[in-house]
Parts: C-alpha cells; sequence; structure tokens
C-alpha cells in the first residue's frame, strides 16, 4: 500500500541514512530502498540525491514531506473514523498551533477522556493558517488559535486567558534594569511577538527562538537564561528557586480561541467537550 512508502520516505527523510530507517522500520535495508524507488517511480522524480557521501532530499522529496505528512495524517483520521462508527463512539478531531498544546489542552484532553466516554480523539498540530484551511475543509473538527478568524461559518469562542511572565534562572536579573542576556523567545503569536519586541527595543537579541514552552522551558532549567512562559507551568520551580520571577518585567496575557463550524454534524458533542474548559462553565 502506498502508505506505507509514504511512512518509509518520512522515516528515510527524517534519518537521512537507508540503514538507520529501517532499523526504526524492523525491515531490511534492501526493502526501504525498494520502497523509496517504488515512489519515486511513482512520482516520477527522485526524492533522495544519493550521489554524494550523505544522503540528501531533492527539492521534490522536500516538498513532498508535507504532503506525506497530511496524507498520514487523513489516512489515520480515516481507519478510526471507519473502526469506531460500530461502536457508538464520536470521533473529534482536534488541531493547535504548537504552543497553545502545552499552555491549556493537555489537562482540557484528560477531561474529555474521563468524562466523555463515547469520544476518540485525534489531535495534530498545523500552523495558523493551516488551521483555517483545516477547519473549513472538514479535516478536523476544532481549530484552537491565538488569533480568533473571522469567517461567518465559523463560531469562534474565548477558551482561556492565559498570563506570561518573564522568568530567569539568575535572580539578580530582578534588578532595575532588567538583562535579557541568553533570553530565549517563545513564539506566542503575532501580538505578544510584537509587544515583546517594542517593549524590549533595547536589550540584545534573543539568543534562541522555540515554538513550544515547555522545550524552552526545559533548555531554561538545563541551560540557564530567560524567557517569558505561563506562570502555571512555573510556579513549582519559582516555589523551588530553580527559576525567579521578574517582577519588575511586563506582563503579557494571550487568549486561546477555539474555532468550528456551526454546519457541523457534531456540533452537539463539540460543545460538550468545550463547556470542560473552566472559563465556558463558569458562564
Amino acid at each position: 500500500m502506498k502508505i506505507e512508502l509514504l511512512k518509509t520516505f518520512l522515516e528515510v527523510s527524517r534519518t537521512l541514512h537507508f540503514r538507520i530507517a529501517s532499523e526504526n522500520l524492523f525491515i531490511t535495508q534492501s526493502a526501504v530502498s525498494a520502497r523509496i524507488k517504488l515512489l519515486e517511480d511513482d512520482l516520477g522524480v527522485l526524492l533522495f540525491d544519493r550521489s554524494q557521501k550523505h544522503l540528501k532530499l531533492t527539492p521534490e522529496g522536500n516538498r513532498l514531506i508535507k504532503h506525506a505528512n497530511e496524507l498520514l495524517f487523513m489516512w489515520q483520521k480515516t481507519k478510526q473514523d471507519v473502526g469506531i462508527a460500530d461502536n457508538d463512539m464520536h470521533q473529534l478531531v482536534i488541531g493547535s498551533v504548537m504552543s497553545i498544546w502545552d499552555i491549556v489542552l493537555q489537562d482540557w484532553l484528560k477531561k474529555i477522556h474521563r468524562n466523555l466516554d463515547d469520544v476518540s480523539l485525534l489531535t495534530n498540530t498545523y500552523s495558523q493558517l493551516e488551521l483555517r484551511k483545516s477547519l473549513l475543509t472538514r479535516v478536523i473538527d476544532i481549530a484552537f488559535l491565538f488569533e480568533p478568524p473571522y469567517i461567518e461559518d465559523l463560531i469562534t469562542q474565548k477558551i482561556a486567558s492565559v498570563p506570561l511572565h518573564l522568568v530567569s534562572t539568575n535572580p539578580e536579573d530582578n534588578t532595575d534594569t532588567i538583562a535579557l542576556d541568553n533570553h530565549i523567545m517563545v513564539d506566542y503569536g503575532e501580538a505578544v511577538n510584537t509587544q515583546h519586541l517594542r517593549e524590549f527595543q533595547h536589550a540584545p537579541a534573543a539568543k534562541h527562538h522555540m515554538s513550544q514552552p515547555r522545550i524552552a522551558l526545559n533548555f531554561l532549567l538545563d541551560a540557564g537564561g530567560s524567557a517569558y512562559l505561563p506562570k502555571q507551568m512555573t510556579f513549582e520551580y519559582i516555589a523551588k528557586n530553580k527559576l525567579h520571577l521578574i517582577e519588575k518585567a511586563p506582563v503579557y496575557s494571550r487568549e486561546v480561541f477555539a474555532a468550528y463550524l456551526a454546519k457541523s454534524q457534531k456540533v452537539d458533542i463539540i460543545q460538550q467537550a468545550l463547556m470542560l474548559f473552566p472559563q465556558l462553565k463558569n458562564k
């Protein structure tokens, strides 16, 4: 099946090594080579440059990565949807930008698992632009974004407002002059990024840029530095003096929105799931 060819291609593109890919896929190296050759023959292009000592993706190979990931997700969605059809289960396909998963969605997914027994979850990560397209084409049922999409066919609800505080591993940073040495810039969307750049325009440029708060937190604890992180994520580390709150720094607030199609066949189950967010439950 072509799905196996795509899985093999993605593993080779990730490792850039036929032998390592074969070990990870638990098949022979010759089988990996054969699958890649079949895929190249089907597409009529070379996906890898084999002329050098180290394997390299061709431009065509680079372009295929995005499509291969999308096709595998759709196949997973189809298998799950067909598989649960006889079990009175409802498939809920959830898409989000990377950083929102860590901020508010992890606990929410657990609440769905505990409270909605007839819901089967399928999740994926997208860019802001891809989320809107996937929602309108019914690839996903709920999209979580920082900037709400103003589209007539969509219902948009604010599900959380997350305070972002500047923390540092250096207690001496909490002085009259806020130092941003070894700063990690976490991507919370255009609004926060623009505000940060305006207020710290004279500070050194960020040394690292990361899309996920959890990755930034782990990096910070190991390597040191400073970053804006959600308050609930840093509370225990501040209590243990592993991180220090920069009290004089401005506090940002990042609003998170859920969007779904007004005419979705799953409106009832979507609304039940969203009501598990405290901000909506208390309304």
